[in-house]
């Protein structure tokens, strides 16, 4: 039973929607997950799934397909891209899920980025992309 599990707060771990130039002038976007943990973490899913309204009338709603990530493992301060994400999504709540163990112990943590937060004034320099983004801790 979910009551008989043990859910420790998640620490160290962030998820960052970074922007990459092409040659093209334009921008690549792409979604990292980063551990910032002294130890790996294993057994790693991520599920992505946007959801929201179509405009700022909120009459007709919207969700994208959901998606399902797993990386056996990411070392100490280590990232991995997770998935590209397009602009036209950005006006929704674009929502990660992120499940890991350390050791026995299970992580479990809903990372959101709600609608309109991925814009150009709420971008960071990212230095463990070397990347402009948006960091969600």
């Amino acid at each position: 039973m979910k009551r008989d599990i043990s859910f420790l707060p998640v620490e160290g771990i962030q998820v960052v929607i970074a922007r990459k130039p092409t040659e093209l002038d334009q921008y690549d976007w792409q979604v990292y997950l980063i551990n910032q943990n002294d130890v790996p973490i294993r057994n790693v899913f991520v599920t992505s799934k946007g959801y929201g309204f179509v405009d700022e009338t909120q009459k007709e709603q919207q969700t994208t397909s959901t998606l399902r990530h797993y990386f056996a493992e990411l070392q100490p301060n280590e990232h991995v891209a997770v998935e590209t994400i397009m602009p036209d999504v950005f006006h929704l709540n674009n929502q990660y899920w992120v499940s890991y163990y350390i050791g026995d112990q299970i992580f479990d943590k809903k990372f959101i980025f709600v609608p309109d937060s991925i814009t150009e004034q709420n971008l960071i320099q990212i230095s463990e992309l070397g990347l402009e983004g948006i960091l969600h801790t």
